[in-house]
Order: C-alpha cells, then sequence, then structure tokens
C-alpha cells in the first residue's frame, strides 16, 4: 500500500475517466459552496435540475442574501433536508456582513459559516482556491476504508479520525491539483467504489487495495449498527374556504421542514374539529379521510393521514403572517414540504 502513489494514480485516472461537465465545475467559490450543499446526502443526477433553477433565481450570493427565506425555501422545495437551505440562506448573509462578499479562502474559517463542515469547507477551498486539505465525505470514506483496510464504523470518532489522518498524508504536492484530485475522490467513489458493486477491475488503486486484495469489499467500511426506526403518525387537515382555498402554517424555523408552509396538524381525526376550534379558531366540518400513507425521514417513519374538512366559520387568528389561505397553484409555488406536494399534485 503505497501513499505516494495513491495520488498521482487518481489523477491520471481522472483524466481519461473522471467527471468533467457537472455545471459546477468552475472557479467560483459561490457555486461550488451550493453544490456541495445540495449535494449532501442527494445524488447528482437529483441535484442538478434543483442547482439550476436556484442559480437563475439567485445568480449571486448577495442575491441569496437579500432574497427571504420563504423564497429561498420555495425554490429549494422538494430537495429535502430544509436545514440546509436555511443554513445556506444564513451563510450568503453572514458572507455579506463579515467578509464583504467575498468567501474566505481558509477552510477553518469557511467551518464559521452555518451548514458548513471540515469536510464541506475542505472542496470549497480544493476548487476554488487550490488548498492543500483533505475532504472526507461519503464516498472518500468508504474509497479509503477499503483501500487501507480500515474496520470499525466511520461515524465512530475513532474511525473516523483514522480516516482524516490517512486523507491528510495522500493529498498530491502540487496544490494546483488539488480540485481534479478532489474530484477524482468523489468520482471514484460515485462511479466504480460503490457501495454494492464495486468495480474493482476500473479501479486505478486495485493493485495494493487491501479490501480487494482479502477478498472484503462488501464488508468495509462497516455498517452503522442497525437500530429499530421509530414511528409516528399524524393527521393533516385539508381545510378549504368557501373560494376552494386550502389553509397552511409555516411551521417553526427549527426541526422537520422548519420555516416551509404545511398543513394543520393534529394528534387524531376525533381530535380535528375540537382542536380546530381551539388552536385555529374555526369550526369545521370533516370529510371522509384519505389514505393513509408513509413518509420516511433519516431517523424515523411518519405515517400522515390526510383528513380533508370544510371550513364554516373563522375567527381572526387566521390572518396573520404564519397562517394564510393558498389556492392550489400559489400552495405549489411555496416553500411546501414533499409530502403536500404530493397530496396537491393528485
Amino acid at each position: 500500500m503505497s501513499t505516494t502513489r495513491f495520488a498521482p494514480r487518481l489523477l491520471a485516472w481522472h483524466t481519461g475517466y473522471g467527471r468533467h461537465d457537472l455545471p459546477w465545475q468552475v472557479n467560483d467559490p459561490y457555486r461550488v459552496w451550493l453544490s456541495e450543499i445540495m449535494l449532501q446526502q442527494t445524488q447528482v443526477t437529483t441535484v442538478i435540475p434543483y442547482y439550476q433553477r436556484f442559480l437563475v433565481r439567485f445568480p449571486t450570493v448577495a442575491n441569496l442574501a437579500a432574497a427571504t427565506q420563504d423564497d429561498v425555501l420555495a425554490h429549494w422545495s422538494g430537495l429535502g433536508y430544509y436545514s440546509r437551505a436555511r443554513n445556506l440562506h444564513a451563510a450568503a448573509q453572514m458572507v455579506m456582513s463579515r467578509f464583504g462578499g467575498v468567501f474566505p479562502q481558509d477552510p477553518l474559517t469557511i467551518t464559521e459559516l452555518p451548514g458548513v463542515g471540515p469536510s464541506t469547507a475542505a472542496a470549497i477551498a480544493a476548487f476554488s482556491f487550490n488548498v492543500r486539505s483533505p475532504i472526507l465525505d461519503g464516498n472518500v470514506k468508504r474509497v479509503l476504508a477499503r483501500w487501507a483496510g480500515i474496520s470499525g464504523f466511520p461515524g465512530e470518532k475513532a474511525i473516523e479520525r483514522q480516516l482524516w489522518q490517512l486523507a491528510g498524508s495522500l493529498l498530491p504536492d502540487n496544490p494546483a491539483d488539488m480540485p481534479a484530485y478532489t474530484q477524482a475522490q468523489m468520482d471514484l467513489g460515485a462511479t466504480v467504489c460503490t457501495p454494492r458493486k464495486p468495480a474493482c477491475l476500473a479501479c486505478p488503486v486495485s493493485d495494493d487495495c487491501v479490501a480487494r486484495l482479502t477478498g472484503r469489499q462488501l464488508e468495509l467500511p462497516t455498517a452503522k449498527p442497525k437500530k429499530k426506526i421509530p414511528e409516528r403518525h399524524t393527521v393533516m387537515l385539508l381545510i378549504h374556504d368557501a373560494q376552494g382555498r386550502l389553509l397552511l402554517e409555516r411551521r417553526p424555523p427549527n426541526g422537520i421542514w422548519g420555516g416551509l408552509w404545511c398543513l394543520p396538524e393534529t394528534p387524531s381525526t376525533l381530535d380535528a374539529v375540537a382542536d380546530s376550534q381551539q388552536r385555529l379558531d374555526m369550526t369545521i366540518a370533516l370529510e371522509p379521510a384519505g389514505a393513509d400513507f408513509v413518509h420516511v425521514f433519516t431517523h424515523f417513519r411518519l405515517t400522515i393521514t390526510p383528513q380533508p374538512a370544510v371550513l364554516l366559520a373563522q375567527g381572526n387568528a387566521v390572518h396573520d403572517d404564519d397562517r394564510r389561505w393558498f389556492s392550489r397553484e400559489q400552495a405549489l409555488a411555496a416553500g411546501i414540504p414533499t409530502p403536500l406536494r404530493k397530496l396537491l399534485s393528485a
């Protein structure tokens, strides 16, 4: 296992087999940063159309900083993990207020931006400023764990620390190689050293890969210990007024779907009428409930019961900034979570 040969082999492989036409492969820290945030826990093919639409609306960090959170969330809607969008907005405002609209070049300083961890900061610095700093996203963890034969779940602090040390020891000597080398690591994990069917014959570092030599490709990296996924249930009220508009509430800024517009929720259909009177200051008549459907989050499964209802009378509680009536078209254009978008689209 040769640490000095690792980077040259990856660079040579990337020249002929790496990805060179991704829309964020430009020398612009704003676009690189945006792509890195969108690519967290999301595949490239999913990100590209969102990335392109987002840049049309927010072509610069100044445009993003000046926008409202509602506007940002509306253009993020459907991409999931909405804390990324809120952090993106806050980070853009920090770049403008603290750094004068200029992205910092030091990875440690970049981590001060909301939502930017060490690996993302290193990627931004490498792609935009040729900084010699290692990355350690999920793809790179898999490549290094297999190549060096490192056992143990990479999410454990000791294993992660070992992987960081290894990643730092493999960097190319020439800073000018950092953009290509960083992309090569990502590409190798995404296209060759994949989780279930690694194409070892196409891998540029397979000749001294410990996992390949010992037949442990599918054992490394060590899987996360399994836990039972919690189950939750909620009833979402589809309350329509006489004009056919739908009542939506803005979620609290933190937590699931933070800051998005969503249907009012109640624990059960039995509580719906009383809850609407007490919390929403309105009287409703329930219609037959829709079929339950499941939305899966990272840490739990949510069973949703759609409960249509008709507005009979309302007080003054609806008329505030966090509770409004939306037409179907207005709702679809707003920042709404994926389950609600599915309901409205159906």
